[in-house]
Order: structure tokens, then sequence, then C-alpha cells
């Protein structure tokens, strides 16, 4: 009984105990993989949609387009053809985007068995403090996917698809590719959505203060546009902006939260 009590605990309990944490959160995982796989069709519908030229965001650019009688701004319909060239290729795609949509599924499963794995250890406040940094945490990195699969993937794939540098020359995408810059991208963007987070943590330590970040502001702009243009496999301005203008907003915000918590 004195081994279920974590102060009497020993180092080997506590590895124990993590192994049956590991084998949940696999069994789990394994679980929503499963029903990912199963529903194959309305998967792929929702990871295809972006190549599509009906997709939401085009039809509201082009709305607004017509709106303001910006002829430019329109979308105009296109279509792209993805294909596969290895004999399992669209076997092994549908596996690891099932993969991916488990873990996406149960994320929070994994983080309340991980939290409830070291809470014991914290003292009160710590474990306050824990549970805000987490749930801001996988709050901001989900709106960080959701902006990445909404507006940042789409013109991308868009651009990238249907540049050419000759007519005579025709695009045809791979289907691993696609879904490498999807995941590349979201995985990007929901870890650049962490700077709140990051900088509540680093101001907390005492290691950031607000008048620090507001002295090299023009240097954060400047990285920010750096990281952009490493992240988004595009060359132009506007997907670059795209990027680019969150992590600007991020960061003015965390200048308040870190203002905020130096007093």
């Amino acid at each position: 009984m004195e081994s279920n009590d974590p102060s009497n605990m020993t180092f080997w309990d506590h590895v124990d105990e993590l192994r049956k944490v590991l084998f949940r959160i696999i069994g789990v995982v394994v679980v929503f993989m499963l029903i990912a796989f199963c529903f194959k069709d309305e998967l792929f519908r929702v990871v295809l949609a972006p190549k599509e030229s009906d997709f939401l965001v085009y039809r509201l650019f082009d709305y607004i387009g017509k709106a303001l009688h910006l002829t430019g701004a329109t979308a105009s319909d296109f279509h792209v053809q993805l294909i596969n060239t290895k004999l399992s290729g669209q076997f092994l795609t549908h596996m690891s985007v099932s993969f991916y949509a488990g873990i996406v599924l149960a994320s929070p499963y994994i983080i309340y068995q991980l939290f409830r794995f070291v809470s014991p250890a914290l003292y009160a406040n710590e474990r306050r403090y824990s549970l805000r940094v987490i749930l801001w945490g996988y709050i901001l990195f989900l709106l960080g996917v959701l902006f990445s699969y909404f507006l940042v993937f789409p013109f991308t794939f868009r651009f990238l698809a249907l540049y050419q540098v000759s007519a005579e020359v025709e695009n045809t995408i791979l289907l691993s590719s696609y879904i490498d810059t999807l995941t590349m991208l979201s995985l990007m963007l929901g870890i650049t959505f962490e700077i709140p987070v990051l900088a509540w943590l680093f101001a907390k330590l005492g290691f950031l203060t607000s008048a620090f970040m507001r002295t090299y502001r023009k240097h954060a702009i400047i990285i920010a546009l750096v990281i952009s243009a490493i992240i988004t496999p595009t060359s132009d301005a506007i997907t670059l902006m795209l990027v680019a203008a969150p992590m600007f907003l991020l960061y003015e915000a965390s200048i308040f939260i870190v203002k905020r918590t130096n007093k």
C-alpha cells in the first residue's frame, strides 16, 4: 500500500508508474488511430479540402473581392491533381495521416495523463501555474494549427501548385509532398503561437521584462520575418505576411503579458 503514496515511492516505482502511463497513452492513441483509419473518406475530405477551388477560404476571399470590386482579388477555379508514385504510397499515407489524427484526438487525454503523473511532485502554487501553462499552451497550439490549415497552407499550396515557369511545363503534385507540407506548416505555426506562454514563463522566472522586449522590438520584427521566410516554402510577400503578422501580434501581446507578470 505504501507504494501508492508518491512520497514513499522509490525510483523504480516511479519508472513503473511512468510505464503504465505510457501504455495507457499508446492504447488510447491506437484506438483513435483505428477510428480515424476506418473513416477514411471523412478524414481525407478534411485533409484534401485546401486543394479544391471551392474551399471555404477561397470562396470567402472571392466574396470579399467581389464586394469591394477588386478583380485581382477574386478567386478563379483551379484543379490540382495529386499523384502517387509508390506501390504502397497511398496505404502508408493513410496510415500516417490516421496516426496524426489519433494523436490530435487523444491529445487532451495525453496531457491529462502526463500532468497526473508529475503533479504529485509539485507544490500547490506550482500546480496552479502548471495548469495555466498547459491549458493556454494547448489552446494556442490548436489556434496555430487552425491558422495554418485555413490561411497559410491554402495560399501556399495554391501559389506553388499553380506557379509555372512555362506553359509547356505542367505541375503534378505528389501526395506525399502535399501531406508533408501540410504537416510541417501546421507544426511550425502551432509552435510559433506558443510565444505568449513562453514569454509569461520567462517573466515568471525573472528572465524577461517588458522593457527589454520593447527595446528589442525592431530586432524581433526582423527575426519574425526571417522565421516566416524559413517556414513558408513560397517566396511571395502575401504568404510571408500571413505568417509574420500573427507573430508581430503575438509579440505585442507578450509584452502586455510580461508587463502584468512583472508587476
